[in-house]
């Protein structure tokens, strides 16, 4: 079921509604994000056997302060915050471990909690968790989710307009002549959708 037939407004987006604890919506926040947050939870030198646990409080901490979240700046987004809980639940996780004997004697996880506090290791402020999400295969589960969610928003032409500009990388002029449509209008097609897909995931604030 696509946006639309769910809450008859194509402006408000995924985080309007999880703010209201719409449990629809939800569980859609949930299917698009679980994915790469366990991609940060490996990354971060969190073990596998423990990923479930650290997304149920990652989430967790989600729905308790979504509330919180605001788009104040250009660069503030739903992604980023969401890596910013992650980051600070990984810590904790190590920071348990660091308190149990390590799996086979010494100190790896002591190890790994000091290359996470080190403000020059991976998991510092200036080195944004998603700064390489483009070429990420988890980041690619997660738009191509969002894309599906909001396809049934849009006429064909528009999509297809979107489609070929965007994903495809061909020319506004040659979509235009193949679509039949003028380029002013493939154009206002492309931001569209684009300006849609960045709401659902979190990047624009909703319309009022």
């Amino acid at each position: 079921m696509n946006a639309t037939s769910q809450n008859g407004s194509t402006s408000r987006s995924l985080l309007a509604h999880a703010k209201e604890a719409d449990p629809a919506a939800w569980t859609r926040l949930v299917e698009l994000y679980a994915a790469l947050v366990a991609v940060w939870c490996r990354r971060w030198g969190v073990a596998e056997q423990d990923i479930a646990d650290l997304l149920q409080d990652v989430f967790a901490a989600v729905a308790a302060h979504l509330h919180r979240f605001r788009k104040d700046q250009p660069h503030d987004t739903f992604r980023g915050w969401l890596a910013t809980i992650t980051k600070n639940k990984v810590r904790d996780y190590h920071r348990r471990r660091a308190g149990q004997p390590a799996a086979h004697g010494g100190t790896e996880a002591t190890l790994r909690l000091a290359q996470v506090l080190d403000p020059q290791g991976g998991m510092n402020e200036d080195d944004p968790a998603d700064e390489d999400l483009a070429t990420d295969a988890a980041f690619g589960e997660v738009l191509a989710r969002a894309l599906g969610s909001i396809r049934g928003e849009f006429h064909d032409k528009t999509w297809q307009a979107f489609w070929n500009v965007v994903v495809t990388g061909r020319s506004t002029a040659e979509v235009a002549a193949e679509l039949q449509m003028r380029p002013g209008t493939v154009r206002v097609a492309k931001s569209r959708v684009l300006l849609r897909l960045r709401r659902e995931l979190g990047d624009l604030p909703p319309s009022p």
